[in-house]
């Protein structure tokens, strides 16, 4: 175990189909710099990301991108006391790349290569900003792959209070971006077109917002889109209509979520991270809530929405100075599913 963290932390992310470094220093709380190369334009083609084309390109890039980042930050290879990288959830051949970057290179330095929860790294990601949420907190967790509320009462003490069903609402942008003629990805462009479109021209379902508990489903709110674009006419004015009308309801949903959660857990704090996070709507709902509540909310920052190095070494050192980060070899798996609330 690590009470005391190392000087300077590598940190990994190929969860997926970005390639993220950042080095960390730890003694100072210090961000030195990341860097993060997307493969949208690659996976555009197909409409979606193909793990093995993701794999293939996380093993082009890694090497350039650490040592590009080293330069500018003016350290070595030979400064790095640990090195973190995302161990799970995601593609397990994206992961497996940034493993066996990760251990290889610990094991020729000498230090631990530690492997973290890729949802780890979004929920401890607004520690990062210059307005840094104290725990406990609840956190909203909202992003292509998940949509979770997490009690969070310190590092590695986390308990799901509610999760989807299905979809997860970055899944519901993604999927209805399809049906509304969008590109890939879908999500940031039906929240362009959302913004031309007018509110209240079409009343769409808000999924389990009267339930009682802390319980999402958006799949019911992507066929109900489906259903609306057959019957009409696609002119630009429908679908940016259309797509208000959608957001409308992933936010209105998420922000009545959000509000029970801290009612239900009697605590004052709400972090939001994941790509969805970065939705201008959906902050500025929760802003207006959570004034009006006398509660507060914290977001990383808008570059710290999306996957990233950075958020993986800082989750790292963390760890490492909670005494959570066991040492050990260099032998090492990854786990493509993982649950953040289970025991490490």
């Amino acid at each position: 175990m690590y009470q005391n963290p190392p000087v300077l932390i590598l940190g990994i992310e190929t969860s997926c189909d970005e390639t993220g470094v950042a080095l960390y220093d730890a003694a100072a709380g210090i961000l030195l710099g990341h860097v993060v190369h997307s493969q949208v334009a690659m996976h555009e083609a197909y409409g979606g990301v193909v793990p093995e084309l993701a794999s293939r390109d996380h093993i082009r890039r890694l090497v350039p991108l650490a040592r590009g980042l080293f330069e500018r930050a003016g350290r070595a290879p030979g400064d790095l006391g640990a090195v973190a990288y995302t161990e799970g959830p995601g593609l397990a051949g994206a992961l497996l790349v940034g493993a066996a970057f990760a251990h290889a290179l610990a094991a020729a330095l000498g230090v631990p290569a530690i492997g973290i929860h890729h949802l780890e790294g979004h929920l401890l990601s607004p520690l990062l900003s210059a307005r840094p949420p104290e725990f406990p907190f609840v956190a909203l967790l909202v992003s292509g792959g998940h949509t979770q509320l997490m009690r969070v009462d310190g590092v590695g003490r986390y308990e799901l209070l509610g999760e989807t069903q299905d979809d997860a609402a970055g899944e519901a942008f993604d999927k209805t971006a399809t049906l509304l003629g969008l590109g890939y990805p879908g999500g940031p462009a039906l929240s362009q077109l959302a913004e031309r479109g007018q509110a209240g021209r079409h009343n769409l379902p808000r999924p389990m917002i009267a339930s009682g508990d802390l319980e999402f489903s958006f799949s019911g709110l992507k066929t109900a889109v489906l259903t609306l674009v057959r019957r009409a006419e696609a002119t630009e004015q429908f679908r940016a209509d259309v797509a208000r009308a959608f957001q409308d309801a992933i936010v209105e949903v998420l922000v009545a979520k959000c509000m029970l959660a801290m009612e239900r857990t009697n605590l004052t704090r709400l972090v939001v991270a994941g790509g969805v996070g970065a939705n201008k709507q959906l902050r500025a709902a929760l802003n207006a809530r959570t004034a009006s509540a006398g509660t507060e909310v914290y977001y990383p920052e808008l570059e710290l929405c999306t996957d990233n190095g950075a958020m993986i070494a800082l989750a790292a050192a963390l760890r490492m100075q909670a005494g959570l980060a066991a040492g050990g070899g260099h032998a090492f798996t990854v786990r493509p599913r993982w649950d953040l609330a289970a025991p490490r």
